[in-house]
């Protein structure tokens, strides 16, 4: 078993673009942008931007869905059905309120928590089986601000946490090919010793 689909979360729209809620984009975006030849390129059949390219040897497709994050599943379902991508063979890419900037974190299955991008995607899989791998973003508490969550995750990072989650993403990238190979424990290892 190995990663054949890695999924971006984020929101359509030049708006969105540089929110907090986008940073499953921003790590597909950079990825696709170092595998030579790889384009994310519009599929109106599944309202997606969607790559097919060989990373680490293996076919593997990546995908950023263009509904807004709570109908997220529409895409993800339609790929990976067409496909016959099962769900432990899928990557979703996200922003995590429960991790600090900086922080990345791997992990199979288990509940949304609360996220209406991977709530939408579970109902579509019909599963939680599905790997996710949890961009830190941070909480307004946690953070000392007095923001409401859904006013926090769709606003720009300050800087220093905008440099904070562009490690992670770059760190996060060095285990993609692990994952594409089905190394889950190697990817592991290597993602949470850092």
């Amino acid at each position: 078993m190995s990663i054949r689909l890695i999924v971006g979360l984020g929101n359509p729209g030049p708006e969105y673009q540089l929110t907090r809620h986008n940073a499953g984009f921003w790590l597909v975006d950079n990825l696709a942008g170092s595998l030579p030849g790889c384009r994310l390129q519009r599929d109106n059949k599944i309202n997606a931007l969607v790559a097919k390219t060989t990373l680490a040897g293996q076919e593997c497709w990546l995908l950023e869905p263009q509904t807004y994050m709570n109908r997220s599943g529409q895409s993800v379902g339609a790929l990976a059905r067409f496909y016959k991508i099962a769900p432990e063979e899928i990557l979703v890419v996200h922003d995590e309120l429960d991790l600090d900037p900086g922080v990345a974190k791997l992990k199979k299955g288990g509940s949304s928590g609360g996220h209406n991008g991977l709530k939408d995607i579970t109902a579509a899989l019909g599963t939680q089986d599905y790997w996710r791998l949890r961009l830190g973003i941070g909480h307004p508490r946690s953070l000392n601000l007095q923001q409401p969550v859904v006013d926090f995750v769709l606003h720009r990072p300050r800087k220093e946490e905008q440099v904070l989650i562009d490690t992670s993403i770059e760190n996060s990238l060095h285990i993609i090919p692990l994952l594409v190979s089905g190394k889950f424990d190697a990817a592991l290892m290597q993602l949470h010793t850092k």
